[in-house]
């Protein structure tokens, strides 16, 4: 198991720009595929955008390509969601997902391990 922890989210508004970051321990992070995904308030939980274990390989949801970007640093231990010209569409909780295995997914019951969550609300 790798124990994954989000950070960054916040209150914004329309068109700002945040940082969320994803920070795992307990296993060897560059073994895992990672994944963030969304959930609004009365929603499913729904995919954003997948990488796979080296970074090279990145995929992003219609809703938020050429807005958002992930990332990782495997010295780190970290992976990144930079998201920028925020919608109040974009608000939700975000959550960071872990999978073993060399290539991400975008079902979220492919993910077995989970961060609590980081709340981000963008006011319009």
């Amino acid at each position: 198991q790798v124990q994954l922890v989000e950070s960054g989210g916040g209150l914004v508004q329309a068109g700002d720009s945040l940082r969320l970051s994803c920070a795992a321990s307990g296993r060897t992070f560059g073994n895992y595929a990672m994944a963030w995904f969304r959930q609004a308030p009365g929603k499913e939980r729904e995919f954003v955008a997948t990488i796979s274990r080296s970074g090279t390989s990145t995929y992003y949801a219609d809703s938020v390509k050429g807005r958002f970007a992930i990332s990782r640093d495997n010295a780190k231990n970290t992976m990144y969601l930079q998201m920028n010209s925020l919608k109040s569409d974009d608000t939700a909780v975000y959550y960071c997902a872990a999978r073993l295995s060399s290539f991400a997914t975008t079902t979220p019951r492919d993910y077995d391990n989970w961060g609590q969550g980081t709340q981000v609300t963008v006011s319009s």
